[in-house]
């Protein structure tokens, strides 16, 4: 059986010289208290006849609350350490981080507790240099810098 895919966008924009990306923290209580090697790019399971591209689109405007006018280019694809396989699209943009508002999801918190509540899906997103973001993104996710950078 083939792996699981999912489509992501790493937004970029150049500031003072420099590059930066956006990227989201994890909402739910396993990532409260993790930071350094949490945060990730927008990204979400691609659904049956859908095309990568449009997948990637849908789960950034999903996740950050705010759709893309510009259509990203292919970046690169990752594995991650679970296995799942990531096709990562780029596009050069600019939002306000802060006004990011993201779809939820419900799980049973506390665990076997029957309750269920409802967390983001991205907690918060930030704009960082590719060196701060190559210590926050999770080390799965590094590779996607990298091939931003080799792209640049």
């Amino acid at each position: 059986m083939p792996p699981p895919v999912s489509a992501g966008i790493l937004l970029f924009r150049q500031r003072d010289g420099r590059t930066e990306v956006l990227l989201g923290h994890p909402g739910g209580p396993y990532w409260r208290s993790k930071d350094a090697g949490a945060w990730m790019i927008p990204k979400g399971a691609v659904e049956d006849g859908e095309a990568l591209a449009e997948a990637a689109m849908r789960e950034f405007e999903e996740e950050v609350g705010m759709a893309l006018e510009q259509v990203p280019f292919p970046l690169c694809t990752v594995k991650q350490k679970g296995g799942k396989v990531v096709e990562v699209f780029a596009v050069e943009g600019d939002l306000d981080a802060e006004a990011m508002t993201s779809a939820e999801f419900t799980m049973e918190w506390p665990p076997r507790s029957g309750e269920m509540q409802r967390f983001p899906e991205l907690d918060r997103a930030r704009w960082m240099g590719l060196e701060e973001a190559r210590r926050m993104i999770l080390p799965s996710q590094r590779p996607i810098l990298d091939a931003l950078e080799a792209k640049l």
